[in-house]
C-alpha cells in the first residue's frame, strides 16, 4: 500500500549489516553480537560502586588503541583524579594521552570558557553546549564519547523538555559522525527506572543496566543489556569482574541470591 514503510526481510537484513564498535570487552561484543551499531547512543545505567566510569574508559581505552580517537567529558570528577583512582589496566599506555588518541576534559572548564556560571542552564545555553561538544568530536575526528555523567548535566538543565531537546540533539548529531557514545545515568540502588528523569532510557538507541547483587554475604555487580537498536542481543543478567587486565563477565548462575540492586 502507498505510503507504508515496508517491513524488513532477512535477505535485506543480511545485505545492509551495521558496522560495529567493537567495545573491546570480549563479553559485551558477545552479548552484543559483535558490538555496538556504529553511532549509537547508549546509556550505561546503574548506582554507584556498580562500575560504570571503568566500563565506559575501558571502552575508550580500546578504542584509542585501536586507532579511534577517543573522548571523555568528566563532569563531577577532574581528571587528574579520575586518573588517579582507575583501575591499572595492564593494556594502558600513557602514549595515548600524549598522541592526542585518547583526551579527557573536565565539563566544569568547559562551562566557564563558554561564560555558563549559572544553576540553571536555559534552552540557549544547553544547545551553546551541545554545538560545543559536538565541534570538538569534529576537530578531534572523535570517534568515541564518553559522558561521565549525563545525570550532573540533565540536573543543570533542569526542565524536562530542555533536558529532552539535548540528548536528542546530541544524539541525532553524534551518529551521522560515525561517533559512538557512552552516556552515564547516576541511579539509587533499587531504583525502578533506569535514569533520574526517567526519558534518557526512551531517547538512547541502547541502554545498559549495572547493578549489585548480594549473595551469600558476596556483593556482587551485574550487568544486563536491556536495549540496543540495530542488533540482537542477549537480555541476560552476567556477573561483572573488574580487573586489571580489563572488565570480565560471566553468565549469572541462577539460585541462592539475597536481594537485587538493579
Amino acid at each position: 500500500m502507498k505510503g507504508l514503510v515496508p517491513m524488513p526481510s532477512k535477505e535485506r537484513d543480511a545485505g545492509s549489516e551495521r558496522e560495529r564498535c567493537l567495545t573491546g570487552i570480549q563479553g559485551l561484543d558477545h552479548i552484543l553480537n559483535g558490538g555496538i551499531p556504529r553511532g549509537n547512543t547508549v546509556l550505561v545505567s546503574g548506582s554507584v560502586g556498580t562500575g560504570k566510569t571503568s566500563i565506559c574508559i575501558e571502552f575508550l581505552v580500546r578504542g584509542a588503541l585501536q586507532g579511534e580517537n577517543s573522548l571523555y567529558l568528566s563532569v563531577t570528577e577532574p581528571t587528574d583524579k579520575l586518573l588517579r583512582n582507575v583501575i591499572p589496566f595492564d593494556f594502558w599506555d600513557d602514549k595515548l594521552l600524549k598522541q592526542g588518541k585518547l583526551q579527557f576534559v573536565d565539563l566544569p572548564k568547559l562551562y566557564e570558557k563558554l561564560g555558563i556560571d549559572k544553576d540553571e542552564l536555559s534552552l540557549e545555553e544547553s544547545r551553546l553546549l551541545t554545538d560545543t561538544l559536538l565541534g570538538l568530536v569534529e576537530e578531534g575526528k572523535v570517534r568515541r564519547l564518553v559522558l561521565d555523567s549525563a545525570t550532573s548535566v540533565a540536573y543543570r538543565i533542569k526542565e524536562q523538555e530542555r533536558i529532552r531537546d539535548f540528548l536528542l540533539r546530541l544524539g541525532l548529531k553524534l551518529s551521522p559522525k560515525r561517533c559512538t557514545s557512552l552516556l552515564v545515568a547516576e541511579n539509587p540502588p533499587h531504583a525502578d527506572g533506569y535514569s533520574r528523569f526517567g526519558l534518557e532510557e526512551a531517547i538512547a538507541d541502547g541502554v545498559v543496566v549495572l547493578g549489585n547483587l548480594e549473595r551469600r554475604g558476596d556483593l556482587l555487580r551485574t550487568l544486563q543489556v536491556v536495549k540496543m537498536r540495530g542488533t540482537q542481543h542477549s537480555r541476560a543478567k552476567y556477573v561483572l569482574d573488574l580487573t586489571t587486565c580489563g572488565v570480565l563477565l560471566v553468565p549469572l548462575l541462577k539460585g541462592g541470591s539475597v536481594s537485587g540492586g538493579a
